[in-house]
């Protein structure tokens, strides 16, 4: 079987976020049918109470590792990261696949006069700022790590060369944000983090909730199933070198503009 990540050899301890549906699950399912996995973290507001979740607890047992967290709150990061780290003091492999687009009082801007501060500032804490400061307190777990990935699922509108069309502007910004933090961490690690690839990558549309109410006009052969999504994310993981980190990444490998 292809390593999980290029340089490693060992058994790899890996986080995901978002895990309890749509590609995070499809991550965390597909992870722990790779042999070189020790267990997974799977972080969600309510993971011990995903049934989707607790089946794969019953055929993976401890290898599968289950964390209530609402990753936006400053005491649950707290609690969880702690038992992340008391279970798991070496860490591998980061994907943050929580992400919102849009809920019951949230929608997409079609112009600058649906843009209103509570969506903007939801989405910024959601997309952006909650991951980042995830990643801040599981790094020390990879300092030893002889080859790791922190993956952050963006989007391929948060490129802001490639906006032509406008609009959306809560979302696109949350992740224009989420890549220029996710970059920026990329140059840092280089000097104490090595053999750490940090990478923004692009899913594709996949048949989620998030993308549900926008997936009309999108061609058949472009709509992933989320377990196909993720199985083109975790080839792109799997062929990342160190040269590769900081760059932003579609699901085909190819390289997105900024």
């Amino acid at each position: 079987m292809t390593p999980l990540i290029e340089g490693l050899s060992a058994p790899a301890h890996v986080v995901v976020t978002g895990a309890s549906s749509g590609i995070g699950l499809a991550l965390v399912t597909q992870l722990l049918a790779h042999s070189q996995v020790a267990q997974v973290h799977a972080i969600a507001r309510r993971a011990e109470h995903s049934a989707a979740l607790q089946a794969l607890r019953n055929e993976h047992g401890d290898r599968l590792l289950c964390c209530a967290m609402d990753i936006t709150d400053a005491h649950s990061r707290q609690l969880g990261v702690a038992r992340i780290t008391h279970r798991s003091a070496q860490l591998h492999c980061l994907i943050h696949a929580a992400g919102v687009l849009h809920a019951p009082d949230i929608r997409p801007e079609k112009s600058i006069n649906q843009l209103n501060e509570p969506a903007l500032v939801q989405l910024l804490q959601v997309n952006a700022i909650a991951p980042i400061l995830l990643t801040q307190a599981l790094l020390p777990a990879f300092r030893q790590a002889p080859a790791g990935v922190i993956a952050a699922i963006s989007a391929r509108v948060g490129s802001i060369s490639d906006n032509a069309l406008g609009g959306w502007y809560s979302y696109r910004a949350s992740k224009a944000a989420q890549n220029q933090l996710f970059r920026t961490l990329s140059i840092e690690v280089r000097r104490s983090h090595p053999n750490l690839r940090v990478v923004s990558l692009h899913p594709g549309t996949v048949d989620t909730p998030l993308a549900a109410p926008f997936k009309a006009n999108v061609a058949a052969d472009r709509l992933f199933t989320p377990a196909l999504s993720a199985t083109h994310l975790l080839r792109v993981i799997a062929g990342l070198h160190n040269e590769d980190s900081g760059q932003f990444f579609a699901w085909d490998g190819q390289a997105i503009p900024w």
